[in-house]
């Protein structure tokens, strides 16, 4: 996930809550990060640095040494709904046959409003066609990232997935949002958690080097809770989304070990990526973050509503 660069960032904790599996389908992979006082953080995605040698992507599903007959499924009626297309961009929604989750939230875009919505996509248009770079799942708050492909691929693919906001534990990590609402002309996603709180991603950046994201939290999450996540999956390092972590001690000086191994440490920021090619989602991008914790201005308060002001465009 990476940040604000304008003010000092203090330092939030991170803890490797991962465990071991052989199922490249499964999300083995919890990073939850604590700061009681953080508002605002960057998260960036980036092709991996061999993405140069990649000529061809292995994005497949690979369901060897996986068992979910034991995750909980609701039926729904599947569809799927175009929220938003104009010459920028488009969204997306559907509603699968099953989902993990019963709730429904509430997406708007203008004066529509649909609900029933497991899967929101984000697209970007460009000279190359449709591009497919953000996804958010409402009912269970999971996001997910990627830069446009390069030149070579086609497509590029999703590897971790990350939460924002108050997160609490129902059979896995999520974050119950309440509604969610997109506001075309800024590309930004207002936020409301079910616990009464608020927040904002906004599209900072997407081309085929990186996307960012700015995230807003309001007011900051608090009880101990972890306003931020990374899930991911590692089976080995050659079967992984994320097979390293980076965490940043003070300016200039990182560190870096196995996404295996234990991990409880104050950082200032934080990479999750992967050094061997992976022969599952290869091409899946490398996550950072990075986080500020000074107060916001009245007027960045004000971006928290629906409909904000067109100065929070730039917030």
């Amino acid at each position: 996930m990476a940040a604000d660069g304008v003010v000092d960032a203090p330092f939030v904790r991170v803890i490797n809550a991962s465990r071991a599996t052989r199922c490249a389908e499964e999300d083995n992979v919890y990073a939850p990060l604590f700061g009681g006082e953080v508002v605002r953080f960057r998260i960036e995605a980036t092709h991996p640095a061999y993405i140069s040698r990649l000529k061809t992507d292995s994005s497949a599903p690979d369901f060897t040494g996986c068992d979910m007959r034991s995750d909980p499924a609701f039926d729904f009626t599947p569809r799927t709904v175009t929220l938003l297309d104009t010459a920028e961009l488009a969204l997306v929604g559907h509603s699968f046959a099953r989902f993990w989750r019963p709730e429904s939230v509430p997406v708007r875009v203008g004066d529509r409003t649909e609900d029933g919505l497991h899967l929101l996509q984000l697209f970007l248009r460009t000279d190359r066609g449709r591009s497919e770079f953000l996804v958010l799942y409402p009912t269970d708050g999971y996001w997910r990232l990627k830069p446009l492909p390069t030149a070579a691929l086609v497509d590029g693919a999703y590897g971790s997935s990350f939460l924002v906001g108050p997160i609490e534990e129902q059979g896995r990590p999520l974050v119950r949002l309440s509604s969610v609402t997109f506001e075309p002309k800024d590309r930004t996603f207002h936020l409301q958690f079910r616990s009464g709180s608020q927040g904002i991603v906004h599209v900072d950046a997407i081309n085929d080097i990186r996307a960012v994201l700015e995230v807003g939290l309001h007011p900051p999450v608090k009880d101990g809770r972890p306003f931020a996540a990374l899930r991911s999956m590692f089976v080995s390092p050659q079967v992984a989304d994320v097979a390293e972590v980076a965490w940043q001690v003070e300016p200039g000086r990182w560190r870096i070990q196995e996404i295996g191994e234990p991990l409880d440490e104050p950082v200032t920021a934080l990479r999750f990526g992967r050094s061997a090619i992976s022969t599952h989602n290869s091409s899946a991008p490398i996550c950072y973050s990075k986080h500020s914790a000074r107060r916001l201005t009245s007027d960045e308060a004000g971006c928290f509503g629906v409909n904000p002001p067109d100065a929070c465009r730039r917030w």
